[in-house]
């Protein structure tokens, strides 16, 4: 009797354990102070930086995050760490710096004019770059000595947000010009940061975030969403991702992103961007910062102390193959229905087919995609998790070839 009872235990858990690393689950910060950066050096320790100075650290996931003295009360808006010891913060007007895992903070550069500084990004524990300006005065700040000291090597005009490298050689920059309209910037350097050349974006007037895969295949987000380049930032083209103002950008390799903005926006893609796929988040809150360490553990930081962490890419929802061989296309009412938090749904392909599998509100607004993409011949089921949704009806539709088919279900907490 109490080996049965000792293997019910086990499978509930199991079942909690897998409910509970579904989707977005947002983590105590212990502050409702902005946060606008986040970085992992391991799937255990990270860093975000916000307002105020404030630095936050965590050692086991962000289970429990815990506040490091900074040394300044100023906006903190990127953190960098190329180890568990040595990185860098920037802000308003200062550079701070770490080399023993954030316990000591130590001021290592200030702009000798008010200028903020944005963004920071190092290759290796001596070459690294920070970006800035204000108003319609770039700074663009190198150093190959690890911080200690800093040389100024902008040539243009506008403020930039973002900066990132992929070698010592190859590295980009966003930001906006505002001297009357604003328009985006978008400068490449060849040669370290020695000399930038500025190329066309059109991706709105305000460029917030850079990301880069290789030499050539990169991603810049703003306020007109999300465009794509194949050839270095030369020339771009606009993906569909969300609609609203896109903060920050994220990709693990070539096929796989995050990113994320105001008013709570994840899209997520697994086809390079061809489609952008919202994500449920359960918040509200103007998103800042993503950051992934694979494909499954990911991070996001936002307004309000928001911290987000998922262990399975940011979906709400397990899919399995069923053996049984279709005969025709067919969608299941889901099980249970009424259901809370989760419900299963099951559907059918009889030929290698593009499906579509989307949840709508009553109002028919899009929750979420659940689908999207090649499927072959087969029996599908979903498990569905809506646990950051509020009771009401709701509908799943499977669109498949020619196949459209759409049914009610009803969430009750």
């Amino acid at each position: 009797m109490n080996k049965l009872v000792i293997q019910f235990v086990s499978i509930l858990l199991l079942n909690l354990i897998t409910l509970a690393q579904t989707g977005w689950l947002e983590q105590t910060s212990g502050t409702t102070t902005n946060l606008n950066a986040v970085q992992f050096i391991d799937a255990n320790n990270g860093f975000a930086v916000g307002d105020s100075g404030i630095i936050l650290h965590t050692s086991n996931t962000g289970i429990t995050w815990t506040t490091q003295m900074s040394g300044t009360d100023l906006p903190l808006r990127d953190v960098v760490f190329v180890s568990a010891l040595q990185g860098w913060a920037v802000g308003s007007e200062i550079i701070i710096k770490t080399t023993n895992g954030g316990k000591n903070w130590n001021v290592c550069y200030t702009p000798s004019e008010y200028k903020w500084l944005n963004s920071i990004y190092f290759v290796d524990d001596t070459n690294g770059w920070a970006v800035g300006g204000y108003w319609i005065a770039t700074l663009i700040l190198k150093t190959t000595d690890g911080g200690i000291n800093w040389n100024q090597v902008s040539s243009v005009s506008g403020t930039l947000f973002s900066v990132y490298f992929i070698n010592n050689n190859n590295g980009w920059a966003t930001g906006e010009f505002c001297p009357e309209d604003c328009s985006g910037i978008f400068l490449r350097t060849t040669d370290g940061g020695i000399t930038w050349n500025q190329h066309f974006c059109d991706a709105g007037g305000f460029l917030r975030s850079v990301y880069f895969i290789n030499d050539t295949i990169g991603w810049v987000v703003g306020d007109s969403g999300i465009t794509k380049t194949i050839d270095g930032g030369i020339n771009w083209n606009s993906q569909p991702s969300a609609n609203g103002w896109l903060w920050s950008v994220y990709f693990i390799n070539i096929d796989t992103g995050w990113a994320v903005g105001a008013d709570g926006i994840i899209v997520h893609t697994s086809d390079g961007g061809e489609n952008w796929v919202p994500q449920s988040t359960g918040t509200s809150e103007w998103l800042q910062s993503v950051y992934f360490i694979d494909n499954k553990n990911g991070w996001i930081v936002g307004e309000g102390g928001t911290i987000l962490h998922t262990s399975n890419g940011g979906v709400t929802f397990i899919e399995e193959e069923i053996e049984e061989i279709p005969t025709d296309y067919h969608l299941s009412n889901n099980f249970p229905n009424a259901f809370n938090p989760s419900t299963k749904i099951r559907y059918s392909i009889p030929e290698k087919s593009k499906v579509l599998i989307r949840v709508f509100d009553i109002l028919g607004k899009e929750i979420e995609t659940l689908v999207n993409g090649e499927k072959s011949v087969g029996t599908y089921e979903i498990n569905w998790y809506a646990k950051n949704l509020p009771s009401g009806v709701y509908f799943y539709q499977l669109q498949a070839g020619n196949f459209i088919e759409t049914k009610k279900m009803l969430l009750l907490k």
